[in-house]
C-alpha cells in the first residue's frame, strides 16, 4: 500500500508540497448519477420546472464548483484551470452529468471534476425537489484522468439500468 501523501511522518494532515514536481498537462473526468422520477422527467422534458433552466443553472454550478475546489476541499492546491466543461443527459429515468476539467500545473485536477459532478447533481436536487423529494444521486466518480508522475488512468464507464 503506499504511502498517504496527505500525512506527515507523525500522521498529521498538511498540504503536500508540489514545488518539485513537473509542470504537465493534466485532465480529469467524472461522473454523476441523478435518478429522478417519472414525473420530474416530464417536467424537465415539457421544460415545465418551477425554478427555470435546469441544464443551465447545473452546469454553471459544476463550473462553479470546480472554480471553488480548493476553497472547499481542505488540502487541495488552487489550480489555474484552463477548461471546464459540464455535460448533462437525460438518459431514462436519469441524469447522467460528465465534467472534464484540464490545467497546465504540477498536481492533478480529479478533485475539480469530482466537485463539479457533486455540486451539479445538488443543484439539480435542488431544483427538483418541489416536485418530488426521492431523487436518488448516486455514482459520484473518476472515469479518467491524464498527466503527471502516474500518468494516465480510465475506469469502465457507468451502465444506467
Amino acid at each position: 500500500m503506499s504511502q498517504l501523501t496527505h500525512l506527515n511522518a507523525a500522521g498529521e494532515a498538511h498540504m503536500v508540497d508540489v514545488s518539485n514536481k513537473e509542470v504537465t498537462s493534466r485532465i480529469a473526468t467524472a461522473q454523476s448519477v441523478v435518478e429522478l422520477s417519472q414525473k420530474i422527467v416530464d417536467a424537465i422534458a415539457s421544460e415545465k420546472l418551477a425554478k427555470g433552466d435546469l441544464f443551465g443553472a447545473a452546469r454553471i454550478a459544476g463550473i462553479q464548483a470546480a472554480k471553488k475546489c480548493s476553497e472547499l476541499i481542505p488540502l487541495c492546491h488552487p489550480l489555474p484551470l484552463t477548461k471546464i466543461a459540464v455535460d448533462i443527459e437525460l438518459v431514462k429515468e436519469s441524469l447522467v452529468i460528465i465534467a472534464l476539467c484540464k490545467t497546465n500545473a504540477r498536481t492533478g485536477v480529479e478533485m475539480e471534476a469530482l466537485s463539479a459532478v457533486s455540486v451539479a447533481a445538488l443543484t439539480i436536487y435542488d431544483m427538483c425537489k418541489g416536485l418530488d423529494k426521492a431523487i436518488i444521486i448516486r455514482d459520484i466518480r473518476l472515469l479518467s484522468k491524464t498527466g503527471g508522475k502516474s500518468g494516465d488512468w480510465s475506469s469502465e464507464e457507468i451502465r444506467i439500468d
